[in-house]
């Protein structure tokens, strides 16, 4: 199909809000190819594909209310060129549900050439690139990502993302909580601006929402390169957190530059101020507690966003039960003195920092390293080259 514009406005007013209401759903089809066409106000998905072999999205722009693009547990898909604009939910999300009454594997997928925003709705369409709305319904800022996850029965395979702008929303998320394993997964060539909450999540967790015996799932061999972020928000910095006796794996991250917000300390992440917290995904009965400033909560079976973990004692980079990390020419700094390490390792076995780059305050060290393995670092300017085979706590 193609031109024009489809305009869902009205899907749901007769059952009073459309929770599952789509401008375009496709279930069990091969061979589909949508192009060259608009759409505004796309009810809960914009376009829903479940199930969907050799599928093609091309030159589409989307603005509108909830999702954007859901891809469920299809194969030998292509998204290029397209515009996404979702303040409210993600832009471009690969799911892996039970709605085929099975699981399938969502693999072959290449997402390249496009953008994802955060904008108020319908000021993409009209090109006025509004801003009122700071908050999507979560309590976070606005949504307008691209996701892996959180829907994750079925496993992700195969799948790279190149040549993408983010802007005015949060960033890129990879999230396995239902069992899922994601696996080979290639991300290249993304700038970010005016990020909402973490530049880069990686989540595997313990959720299971998936029939009963279901093992926790994985997050292995997985490169991200070539990534350009700025304006992001202080709180969370960049996360891969998976939970204890089970490590996200073998993930690579390269040519990357992230500029934060700053300005928050240590002691504001021991206090956990209401004011900086969103409590919304973990539900926090009166309130959050005070906490050492590294003694981060697991929450590994609440719902999967960087918020779940409150404020996090680094401002770069959060990465705890991982293993075969690896970063190479990266480099985080802020725009406001931060007073927080701009690394945190906690429960991680060999981690590799080359030529990383950490812009920080006096007094303050760059890497804290808690229980950490077979840990090395060279070639970065601020920090001696070392290589530490076992230690419990140490700052550097």
């Amino acid at each position: 199909m193609g031109g024009g514009l489809i305009t869902g406005k009205a899907l749901g007013r007769e059952r009073g809000g459309g929770g599952g209401d789509k401008a375009i759903a496709l279930k069990l089809c091969r061979r589909v190819r949508l192009r060259d066409f608009s759409i505004l106000h796309g009810g809960h998905f914009g376009i829903l594909a479940t199930g969907v072999d050799n599928l093609t999205i091309d030159n589409v722009l989307i603005d509108t209310n909830r999702d954007g693009i859901d891809l469920d547990s299809c194969r030998n898909v292509r998204v290029s060129n397209s515009s996404v604009n979702a303040p409210n939910d993600d832009a471009i999300v690969l799911k892996g549900t039970h709605a085929l009454g099975f699981a399938r594997a969502t693999e072959n997928v290449t997402i390249a050439n496009s953008l994802v925003s955060g904008f108020d709705v319908g000021s993409l369409v009209d090109g006025t690139y509004q801003r009122t709305v700071k908050q999507a319904p979560d309590r976070d800022g606005p949504t307008g990502r691209i996701k892996i996850g959180t829907e994750s029965e079925g496993d992700f395979r195969n799948i790279a993302i190149s040549n993408v702008v983010f802007d005015r929303s949060r960033g890129l998320a990879l999230e396995s909580v239902d069992g899922a394993h994601i696996e080979d997964i290639a991300i290249t060539n993304i700038t970010m601006r005016e990020v909402s909450n973490a530049p880069i999540f990686l989540r595997l967790g313990n959720r299971m929402r998936a029939p009963e015996g279901t093992p926790v799932g994985s997050i292995r061999r997985v490169n991200i390169s070539n990534v350009v972020a700025y304006d992001a928000d202080p709180r969370y910095g960049s996360i891969l957190s998976g939970i204890p006796g089970h490590d996200i794996e073998d993930v690579k991250l390269s040519d990357i530059r992230v500029v934060y917000r700053g300005g928050l300390t240590l002691d504001q992440v021991a206090k956990q101020p209401a004011d900086l917290v969103n409590t919304f995904f973990f539900r926090a009965t009166g309130g959050v507690p005070p906490r050492a400033p590294y003694a981060t909560p697991e929450r590994e079976k609440e719902y999967p966003e960087p918020s779940m973990f409150g404020m996090l004692p680094a401002y770069g980079f959060f990465i705890r039960h991982a293993r075969g990390i690896e970063l190479h020419n990266v480099e985080v700094g802020f725009l406001k003195e931060d007073r927080r390490p701009a690394f945190v390792l906690d429960s991680v076995k060999a981690a590799d920092f080359q030529h990383v780059k950490a812009q920080k305050a006096a007094g303050v060290p760059v890497f804290v390293l808690l229980n950490v393995e077979d840990f090395w670092v060279h070639g970065s300017p601020m920090t001696p080259d070392a290589h530490l085979e076992k230690v419990e706590r140490k700052e550097m």
